[in-house]
């Protein structure tokens, strides 16, 4: 009884970063709702990704997103508009700019200007592998900004703003690091003590990572097996 009254007379509130509501019975909007939480899974995918390769790039890409996230946080409290529907389950009610629109337009920016200006190969497969990833940015950025609108979480002009200062800080982020602190700073980074605890590594130099740490094992797991064959 004691829990019963505890829950009944507190006030509960949901998780607003994962809580998305849609039209009951609306297929469409379901979908949007699902894709309203890409900022979410493609953060968490590229934390694991900044723990798995310690690379600088990787890492600053993190702390680029986390920049933008605190810009948008700034003009929001800053601008004070009002979201379309007022929802009391939503942890900042003022919508100027969209942090979606803003956060999948960095994201896709700074990704695009990453395949064509880090990856240097020209291979058809590497190509097309640009052209695609290229293209599915684009395809989800447009329906995350228009979902934000469909859901009326959002209006139009709300969504235009925050795509247009994530694109502008995403552009001047990504030549930022590309331009200053990959040649100046993340060599200096590499060579500190902590950085070699952590194995925090720079990888721009090598044009296809991927590649690189396939043949690289691949000839390690050879040398080692000839070693265990002639120890035998």
């Amino acid at each position: 009884m004691t829990e019963d009254y505890v829950y009944n007379s507190s006030e509960w509130k949901a998780l607003s970063m994962s809580f998305v509501e849609y039209p009951k019975g609306d297929l469409f909007g379901k979908l949007m709702a699902l894709l309203a939480l890409s900022p979410l899974y493609i953060v968490a995918a590229l934390s694991a990704l900044a723990l798995r390769c310690r690379d600088l790039h990787t890492i600053f890409y993190f702390v680029g997103i986390t920049l933008n996230e605190l810009l948008n946080m700034f003009l929001k409290y800053t601008i004070q508009e009002p979201r379309p529907v007022a929802r009391d389950n939503y942890y900042v009610q003022y919508g100027m700019p969209s942090s979606h629109s803003q956060f999948m337009l960095f994201f896709t920016v700074y990704t695009i200007l990453f395949l064509y200006k880090r990856l240097h190969t020209n291979s058809l497969i590497e190509r097309a592998f640009r052209g695609i990833g290229a293209l599915v940015c684009l395809i989800l950025t447009g329906l995350v900004c228009y979902g934000r609108v469909y859901l009326l979480y959002h209006t139009v002009s709300q969504v235009i703003v925050g795509g247009l200062i994530g694109a502008l800080f995403g552009l001047l982020y990504f030549f930022f690091v590309h331009s200053i602190l990959t040649p100046y700073v993340f060599p200096k980074i590499v060579s500190w003590r902590i950085s070699e605890l952590l194995l925090i590594r720079d990888t721009s130099l090598i044009p296809n990572i991927l590649f690189f740490e396939y043949t690289a094992t691949r000839q390690e797991s050879r040398a080692r097996l000839r070693k265990n064959m002639k120890m035998q």
